[in-house]
């Protein structure tokens, strides 16, 4: 089979940990040149020390995706260092769900929130966007959520920015057709990242769960703490109840993974035997 991996140049922010770091990773691993921004330096330096001796290479730059001139700095760097950038991965995020009566806790997360999972995905694409057109062609990746699909309670703003995520997502691939591919990545629930950390209000989760989520946190609970095993922590089990990060990395490899003419243009990750919602 063709490898669609390897030699093409894939920026990613968010590159210094979870997702990013794992498609970071895993595409390196594949021969890919990665250039990998984050405001994470300690997490930039633990990525290039874990692609050494890797068929491809890291070129990491500190960034803040909230910025526009650094985005557009970045991108420069990688046209310059690598001679173009193939693929964009818009995968820097954070997730403060609350309630509004939280919005004096929950402000500051909030306005960061925008800048970061909305702003930043916009500085990305204007930062690619012209590089990608001269070079004739080019793949962005915009990691949405199943947030983004239907409002629910405590998810508000975070809801709201994947939702803007995904008509971002489309706009661009009407605008761009037969010369940028577009995909917008809508993962469920993984509990493992550290995007939890996030969290102003814990009572909030229950919006995305309704009627389950007393089922859904006591397993859950179960599960990372190791009382529960099996087919609920099998991924080849039907019932597999939650995603692994690396799972998720795996599919956004599979679509950069792509025929320059083939576009997976909305792709939903989920457990088959979770239990959110929407």
């Amino acid at each position: 089979m063709v490898d669609h991996i390897a030699n093409k140049v894939i920026m990613i922010t968010g590159a210094g940990g979870g997702f990013g770091r794992l498609v970071a990773e895993k595409t390196v691993a594949r021969g890919a040149q990665v250039l990998a921004v984050d405001v994470d330096e300690a997490g930039l330096d633990a990525l290039q020390e874990s692609a050494r001796g890797r068929s491809g290479r890291v070129m990491a730059v500190v960034t803040d995706v909230r910025d526009r001139a650094q985005m557009a700095t970045a991108a420069k760097g990688g046209v310059d260092g690598f001679g173009r950038i193939d693929v964009l991965v818009n995968n820097a995020g954070v997730m403060p769900l609350a309630f509004f009566s939280d919005h004096a806790d929950a402000a500051e997360a909030w306005e960061r929130c925008i800048d970061i999972n909305f702003k930043g995905v916009v500085n990305g694409i204007a930062a690619v966007h012209d590089s990608m057109i001269a070079e004739g062609r080019g793949h962005i990746v915009n990691l949405s959520s199943i947030y983004g699909n239907y409002p629910v309670a405590g998810a508000a703003v975070y809801g709201a920015t994947k939702a803007a995520v995904n008509v971002l997502s489309e706009s661009l691939r009407q605008e761009s057709q037969g010369r940028i591919k577009v995909t917008t990545i809508r993962p469920t629930g993984v509990p493992s990242t550290g995007l939890g950390a996030g969290v102003i209000n814990p009572a909030a989760i229950g919006g995305i769960l309704g009627a389950q989520e007393s089922v859904f946190l006591e397993k859950l609970g179960r599960i990372l703490s190791g009382e529960e095993g099996g087919d609920a922590s099998d991924p080849d089990s039907i019932t597999y109840f939650s995603l692994s990060p690396e799972e998720l990395a795996d599919q956004i490899v599979y679509a950069i993974d792509q025929p320059w003419g083939v576009s997976i243009s909305d792709l939903t990750v989920r457990a088959s035997g979770d239990l959110y919602m929407i």
